[in-house]
């Protein structure tokens, strides 16, 4: 598991592809909450930590490619999700 304290606001989240997800706003119990002015539809997004391979040089990286952590990202957090996720 990563260092949680390592995540900063304004953060770049990316998936293992390198393909942007969105800016980290803050840490919301078991998530990261996402700016909305990075998201498409304008609206927080969360990911679960649990989907985090690296925190390194102000960059979040997911352990699965765009296509799988997109999957991921919920419109609110929701108790136990992404706690069983595996990298692809």
């Amino acid at each position: 598991m990563i260092d949680r304290s390592m995540i900063q606001e304004h953060a770049e989240v990316v998936a293992s592809c390198g393909t942007p997800l969105g800016r980290v706003d803050h840490l919301a119990g078991d998530f990261i909450k996402l700016t909305r002015d990075s998201s498409p539809d304008g609206q927080h997004k969360y990911l679960p930590l649990s989907a985090v391979a690296d925190v390194e040089g102000g960059k979040v990286s997911t352990i699965m490619n765009h296509t799988a952590a997109t999957s991921l990202l919920q419109d609110e957090p929701e108790a136990g999700a992404g706690l069983a996720v595996t990298g692809s």
